[in-house]
C-alpha cells in the first residue's frame, strides 16, 4: 500500500468507460461508547475460516481482464494490528481507477483492490480488546475488496450504532471529500455548478451545500435519467449537451465544483467571471481541464490524499465525527449488494449508464 499521501482517491473516468501503534490517550472513550460489540471476544479464532479470498491485480488493464479473485492462507497478523472480517464495500471509480494503470506512479501491483468498506473486529491484541466484535473501517491500509483485512488501530473509524451497514460502507471518500471541498471553498450566499451531478459525491455536495447556504445550484448531467433525481434535490438540472445553457449558468456562477473535466470543465471554467474559481477534483471524462487565452476565473485543483497528509490521527478520527449525523440525514442512492463471489455482474451494474443502484460488494 502507497503511504498515504499517495492513495488515489480522486475520480477519473467515467463509470461505463472501464478501460499500528498505541492509539492517543482519550481517543478510545470519544468513539467507543458510540458503538455496540457483539460478544465474540472470547470465541476462539480456530472457528473463523483460515482462508482469505481477495480479489488483486498483478498487472494494469482493463477491470474484467486483470482482476482476479484469489484465494490464499491467512498470515499470522501484526501484534499492534486489529484484523476484520469484511461485511460488505462498495465499488466507487476510485476503487477502478488504479488497476488500469492511471496511478501507475503511485500504485504497483500485485495490489488488493478497494479501498473503502466496513467489517467486524475479529482479532486485536490486549490493548485493543475493546475493538473486538465492533464495526469499523478498516481503512488506509490494505486493499478492502477481500475477506479479512489486517488495519492500524488508530486509523481504524469505529461505527456508531445510529449509522446503518449501507452508509457504514461508504463512509469514507465521497463524504470525506465532500467535506472537505466545502471547507476549503465555502459556499454560502454563492451561486454554485456541479459537474458529474448524477454522481454519488455530487449528491452529498448539492445537498451539503444547500445546508450551508448556496444562493443556487446548478447540476449539469450526462445521462437523461438524473434530470428528474436532480429537480427532486432542488438544483437546476442543465444537460451537458445543451451548451447554450451550460454558458449561460457559467457567465453567473461565483464556484464551480468541476469532476468531469475535458470539454465540460473547459468551457465553464473559460466562461467563468473575473474572481470566481473552478475547482476540479475529479476527470471523468479522462481529458484535462484547458485555459484558453481568454479565460479569467481561478482554476484550483482539490487531492483528497493531500488532506490526508496533514491529519494526525486524532484529527482523521474527528472528521468522522461530524460525518456520521450529516452523513444519516442524507439522501443517497439506493444500494444493490452482490456476493463478493459475482463481483463480475458488480461491474456490470458498476458500468450501466443512469444506474439506479450503488453496486455493493457482500462478504
Amino acid at each position: 500500500m502507497p503511504p498515504v499521501n499517495q492513495i488515489p482517491v480522486t475520480l477519473l473516468v467515467r463509470p461505463n468507460t472501464l478501460t499500528t501503534r498505541a492509539p492517543h490517550a482519550g481517543l478510545a472513550p470519544r468513539f467507543v461508547p458510540r458503538c455496540s460489540t457483539k460478544k465474540i471476544l472470547h470465541e476462539p479464532m480456530t472457528s473463523e475460516p483460515q482462508l482469505n479470498l481477495a480479489l488483486r491485480y498483478h498487472s494494469f488493464g482493463n477491470p474484467r481482464d486483470v482482476l482476479k479473485l484469489e484465494s490464499s492462507q491467512l498470515v499470522q497478523r501484526s501484534a499492534d494490528a486489529l484484523r476484520v472480517r469484511m461485511t460488505c464495500a462498495p465499488i466507487n471509480p476510485s476503487d477502478i481507477i488504479p488497476v488500469t494503470g492511471a496511478y501507475r506512479h503511485l500504485t504497483t501491483p500485485p495490489k488488493t483492490a478497494g479501498y473503502e468498506g466496513f467489517g467486524r473486529v475479529v482479532e486485536a491484541s490486549p490493548q485493543f480488546a475493546h475493538l473486538l466484535g465492533q464495526r469499523v473501517l478498516p481503512l488506509r491500509g490494505d486493499g478492502t475488496w477481500q475477506r479479512y483485512v489486517d488495519c492500524d488501530p488508530e486509523i481504524a473509524v469505529p461505527v456508531p450504532d445510529s449509522i446503518s451497514d449501507s452508509l457504514a460502507a461508504r463512509g469514507y471518500i465521497n463524504p470525506l471529500s465532500a467535506q472537505f471541498l466545502l471547507q476549503k471553498w465555502p459556499v454560502a450566499n454563492k451561486r454554485v455548478i456541479i459537474t458529474g451531478a448524477g454522481s454519488n459525491i455530487a449528491a452529498l455536495l448539492i445537498q451539503w451545500a444547500q445546508a450551508d447556504g448556496a444562493a443556487q445550484i446548478t447540476g449539469i448531467y450526462r445521462s437523461p435519467e438524473r434530470r428528474d433525481r436532480l429537480e427532486t434535490l432542488g438544483v437546476l438540472p442543465v444537460a451537458e449537451r445543451d451548451i447554450y445553457s451550460v454558458d449561460a449558468e457559467a457567465r453567473e456562477a461565483d464556484i464551480t465544483f468541476d469532476a468531469v473535466g475535458g470539454p465540460v470543465g473547459s468551457r465553464i471554467l473559460n466562461r467563468m467571471r473575473l474572481g470566481t474559481e473552478c475547482v476540479g477534483y475529479g476527470l471523468l471524462s479522462g481529458q484535462p481541464v484547458l485555459p484558453d487565452s481568454q479565460n479569467t476565473a481561478a482554476h484550483r485543483r482539490f487531492h483528497l490524499r493531500d488532506e490526508l497528509s496533514k491529519l494526525d490521527p486524532e484529527a482523521w478520527q474527528n472528521c468522522f465525527l461530524s460525518i456520521w449525523p450529516r452523513l444519516a440525514a442524507a439522501k443517497l442512492q439506493e444500494i444493490q449488494r452482490i456476493p463478493f463471489e459475482d463481483w463480475q455482474k458488480a461491474l456490470d451494474l458498476f458500468e450501466m449508464p443512469g444506474r439506479a443502484h450503488k453496486p455493493m460488494l457482500q462478504f
